[in-house]
């Protein structure tokens, strides 16, 4: 069956980050009923004509149970990513998890570049300007939107 192994041996609360433009972070926690020897595997794919890789760089816990992993070099496509945390353990067989996830939609963005603010007395007050902040994927800039606190003392 599609499903085999023990109920409540997946992991839990699967979750995915990008950060500073080309890492990204991916930690899930042991299932509820998993048994103490379970140790879990991750295999993503960029995209369906690349091939499925494991993590090369596991976040462990005390017990040196892998319980996320950092990747390096990650660039955004326009497909699904297609995450897959399987497991092992002496006592039992552990059930699979996946999820196809859009690499674009958890990526949190750097700040805006050269920010400047240039102030007078005159009418026209101040002009900030600054420059797109870096990405692995946007081409369009005009596709940003940005909000500005200005706060007086």
């Amino acid at each position: 069956p599609v499903f085999a192994g023990m109920n409540g041996s997946a992991i839990e609360n699967f979750s995915c980050v990008i950060y500073n433009i080309f890492l990204m972070n991916c930690t899930w926690q042991a299932g509820g009923d998993a048994p103490a020897d379970t140790q879990y595997f991750l295999y993503w794919q960029k995209s369906s004509d690349e091939e499925e890789r494991e993590c090369e760089l596991y976040i462990k816990d005390e017990n040196c149970r892998n319980m996320g992993c950092i990747f390096q070099n990650v660039s955004i496509g326009i497909e699904k990513a297609y995450f897959l945390v399987n497991g092992s353990s002496k006592e039992s067989l552990i059930q699979f998890y996946d999820e196809y996830i859009d690499l674009y939609k958890i990526e949190i963005l750097t700040a805006p570049l050269n920010v400047t603010a240039h102030c007078t007395r005159d009418p026209t007050g101040c002009i900030i300007t600054w420059h797109p902040p870096l990405t692995s994927h946007v081409e369009n800039t005009k596709c940003f939107q940005y909000e500005i606190s200005i706060q007086n003392k």
